[in-house]
């Protein structure tokens, strides 16, 4: 058993972890979505069990899961881990991240056609949004608005780059800020654009489990002169409870090529731009 905690010294929020290039923090995000995916297939597991699975040191599995339980993902109790049968799981940055990463990828490369030198532009917390970050040395000079930490960590220091962020109650579980203090905050400022994504997309309405979420989303949306969505097609008709709005409120919805043909031939019929993706060719 490898019983090395090199990869288990940093105090970094693992949201930021997963957009470093450092091999040692992929490490570790990428354990810990197994842990959760494994844990969550299993119902419940014996900490020791885990350690012998993922080849770690006893400390690190319970350093691992301490992080997870932290965010709402998993429980742990008397040695044993426990998937939280909560929403939370979706939501959290250390399940959304590696999720249909080519997808994202490929949307976020789609939505930089948006983006010109000179812009204002708000950036929600959304893992997909996040994917745009690596492109905005090609677009400066810009100036962002986020309400993420995440890409508050990733943006700053870029050069010709100027970087506002929106503070307010911060949530551990999005590694962001939100809530009525972050509205209250956004609604003085206007940008150019809004790069934002959802949980669910049912009967061409967005939806979000958290209306916290949505209200903070909200404030962006009615703060930008352009709305554009970016979902993927695992998006479509999945639940969730708070409603943001139709899809025809968007200027640009940009979805990935796996978007069955139904939902792209129904939005368009409504008058929706469309953009579809190209995720052939796209890195991992």
């Amino acid at each position: 058993m490898n019983t090395l905690d090199d990869d288990d010294q940093s105090d970094t929020p693992l949201g930021q972890e997963a957009v470093q290039g450092d091999s040692r923090l992929a490490r570790q995000v990428a354990r810990r979505q197994s842990i959760t995916e494994t844990v969550m297939a299993e119902g419940s597991m014996r900490i020791e069990d885990l350690a012998e699975r993922f080849g770690i040191s006893l400390m690190t599995a319970h350093r691992d899961l301490d992080d997870l339980v932290s965010r709402g993902i998993l429980r742990k109790t008397r040695g044993t881990a426990s998937a939280a049968p909560t929403s939370l799981i979706e939501s959290s940055d250390v399940y959304r991240f590696s999720r249909q990463l080519v997808e994202k990828k490929a949307i976020a490369l789609a939505a930089m056609r948006f983006v010109e030198p000179g812009q204002a532009i708000f950036l929600d917390d959304s893992t997909t949004v996040l994917q745009m970050a690596r492109h905005f040395p090609s677009k400066v000079p810009l100036t962002v608005i986020t309400n993420s930490l995440t890409l508050m960590n990733e943006l700053r220091g870029m050069r010709d780059l100027s970087l506002l962020g929106l503070g307010g109650q911060y949530y551990n579980w999005c590694n962001a800020f939100m809530g009525r203090m972050t509205s209250h905050e956004t609604s003085y400022l206007r940008a150019d654009t809004l790069f934002m994504s959802m949980s669910a997309i049912t009967d061409d309405i967005v939806f979000h489990q958290f209306l916290e979420m949505v209200d903070t989303k909200r404030a962006m949306f009615d703060s930008a002169s352009t709305r554009i969505l970016l979902a993927d097609h695992t998006k479509f008709d999945r639940r969730a409870l708070h409603g943001f709005g139709p899809l025809t409120d968007f200027d640009i919805v940009i979805v990935d090529d796996g978007t069955p043909a139904v939902h792209l031939d129904r939005m368009r019929a409504k008058g929706i731009n469309v953009v579809v993706a190209p995720t052939k060719g796209v890195e991992t």
